[in-house]
């Protein structure tokens, strides 16, 4: 069963368009959806991998590096039964 996580992210000033174009180039199959949204976060990615723990190294090797952005939380979906 794949491991889904929310991946909430803040930006810096002026940089929100450019993330998101930069995380949408990447082109990794893992990440789902990257939208633009209102509130405390300026984008939510949802990303699907095989288990927990690659989602945390998808989030610091593809999401920490991006100019741009500030800060990230790492949401995980748990399904239940």
């Amino acid at each position: 069963m794949a491991a889904k996580a929310y991946v909430l992210i803040e930006t810096a000033v002026g940089k929100t368009k450019d993330v998101v174009a930069a995380l949408q180039n990447q082109k990794v199959k893992e990440i789902k959806t990257v939208d633009l949204v209102t509130g405390p976060y300026d984008i939510i990615a949802v990303v699907e991998h095989d288990d927990f723990n690659a989602i945390g190294n998808l989030v610091t090797e593809k999401f920490h590096p991006v100019p741009g952005i500030a800060r990230t939380v790492t949401c995980l979906s748990i399904r239940v039964p």
